[in-house]
């Protein structure tokens, strides 16, 4: 019998992260060492927004380098995963059985996307498919998308949001060490944890009213809104794995959660 995959949110940090030793990469080495692997990844990342759901049924997704003024060698890594168009199109067909429009394209891997997969999955041999989320939708949208995509998990999909934990580049400072980091990132990311520990979806779907200091660690929502679609996706009665890898540019927590099931 086919194991009923976690869903994951992963804090995917600066795209120098599998470049810049001072990151933390090797912890999302170390995390993909105690998971299971999965038949495909449906990954949704916060670097790829569109007004409404879309899919990506790409059968070999480019690597896209959506940044720039970094080092060279960050624009030189490929990422050659196979797309996966038929589990994508599965993607599609349950979030329309659930009233939600798709659209599908091919669109390739933008870095809140290849960047976790490379260090996870370094060999490039699990097929990933990207459901961009919606900035002006509100967390209740991202975490009914996952609800509709629960019975994938147990084909084999690992459902993956991938953003950030705490997201205000205007407070960062690229010089700072991780124990220089602001007091209010500890306090907001606590909050968050101590609600997802005791499955309070309410207070989490209002965070923005209930968290400390939310509108500051979050001025724009698009890096927190994947993880609402992977608890969404996860049991009603999650086992929650947390992953701290620090804080750092003074703002910026690594973060990753796993939401795990006993179902087997």
């Amino acid at each position: 019998m086919t194991t009923r995959t976690p869903t994951l949110f992963l804090s995917h940090g600066a795209p120098t992260l599998p470049i810049d030793p001072s990151l933390p990469s090797g912890g999302f080495t170390v995390l993909s060492e105690h998971l299971p692997r999965p038949q495909s990844v449906l990954m949704l990342s916060a670097h790829w927004g569109t007004m409404r759901p879309a899919v990506s049924t790409a059968k070999q997704p480019e690597t896209i380098h959506d940044f720039y003024g970094f080092p060279r060698a960050l624009y030189e890594i490929q990422y050659p995963a196979p797309g996966a168009p038929e589990m994508a199109q599965r993607a599609a067909a349950l979030l329309r059985e659930q009233g939600v429009p798709v659209d599908e394209e091919a669109h390739g891997l933008d870095h809140g996307a290849w960047v976790p997969m490379l260090l996870m999955f370094p060999d490039a041999d699990v097929p990933v498919a990207q459901l961009s989320v919606q900035p002006r939708a509100n967390a209740a949208h991202h975490f009914a998308l996952g609800r509709a995509l629960r019975s994938l998990r147990d084909e084999g999909v690992m459902v993956i949001g991938s953003g950030q934990i705490t997201h205000n580049l205007r407070e960062a400072d690229f010089s700072a060490r991780p124990e220089d980091a602001d007091p209010r990132v500890a306090e907001f990311t606590e909050w968050f944890e101590n609600h997802l520990a005791a499955r309070d979806i309410d207070a989490l779907l209002d965070y923005r009213q209930r968290a400390p200091h939310a509108a500051l660690m979050h001025p724009t929502d698009e890096h927190l809104l994947p993880v609402f679609a992977a608890l969404g996706a996860a049991d009603d009665d999650y086992t929650l794995g947390v992953q701290s890898l620090g804080t750092y540019q003074r703002a910026l927590a690594m973060t990753n959660y796993v939401f795990g099931s006993a179902v087997q």
